[in-house]
């Protein structure tokens, strides 16, 4: 009865953004695991989970019924600089226009959020700041933020990141957060940054259940 609840759920777009730019980053992991195709009555890590790479987040469905989370490429967005804008401001790069019509797709978004010197890495800040000029894309959308690092597991750089969510109008779910201590025993992921930790995964799952339930009650308030 609850399955067939969950599957009649209309399927939501997350736009899942990693703030880090390397190919092994635990946040890119983090990611990752959220697109991996995993029942929700089997929250465990398999050897199948390494497979998944974000051009097959189509599987998202099977981790949870009417949520696809879809990554979207930061690496290619130029440095922000004005100066590339046409028509009034109204024209961009195409990385940039690329990239600003997969945030705008999107029903809610999913940030991997690194800290740097305490606060956002540059590249998620230049993502953040390309999809706001002009029209701003970010605005309205509900969104949830997971991190990976140090002793406070990224908590800063979420922080920070909630401010900036101010004035570009994001509305972040409160709870549950997720703050991973990567180095701290057991390990949390492999040498090719994939989550290997179940406890971390289904605290993940709970993340994106959260994400979804809270975009569909404001969609419903629309």
């Amino acid at each position: 009865m609850e399955v067939a609840a969950a599957s009649a759920k209309p399927i939501l777009r997350v736009a899942a953004v990693c703030g880090s730019l390397r190919k092994a980053s635990f946040n890119r992991g983090l990611l990752r695991a959220g697109t991996s195709s995993t029942s929700l009555s089997a929250l465990r890590f398999t050897s199948s989970l390494t497979m998944c790479k974000p051009a097959a987040a189509d599987v998202c469905e099977d981790s949870i019924p009417g949520l696809r989370v879809d990554h979207l490429d930061i690496s290619d967005l130029p440095l922000l600089n004005t100066d590339l804008e046409t028509d009034g401001g109204k024209g961009f790069p195409s990385a940039v226009e690329a990239f600003r019509g997969k945030v705008r797709q999107a029903d809610c978004v999913l940030f991997a959020a690194p800290e740097y010197n305490y606060s956002i890495a540059s590249p998620l800040k230049n993502a953040l700041d390309w999809a706001s000029r002009g029209k701003n894309c970010w605005a309205d959308k509900p969104a949830a933020i997971v991190s990976a690092g140090g002793g406070f597991g990224g908590g800063r750089s979420q922080y920070h990141l909630r401010q900036v969510g101010v004035f570009l109008d994001l509305h972040f779910i409160n709870k549950p957060e997720l703050f991973v201590q990567a180095f701290q025993p057991p390990p949390k992921f492999d040498s090719d940054g994939n989550l290997i930790d179940a406890e971390i995964r289904e605290r993940l799952m709970q993340v994106l259940l959260s994400l979804q339930a809270f975009t569909l009650r404001l969609q419903k308030k629309e």
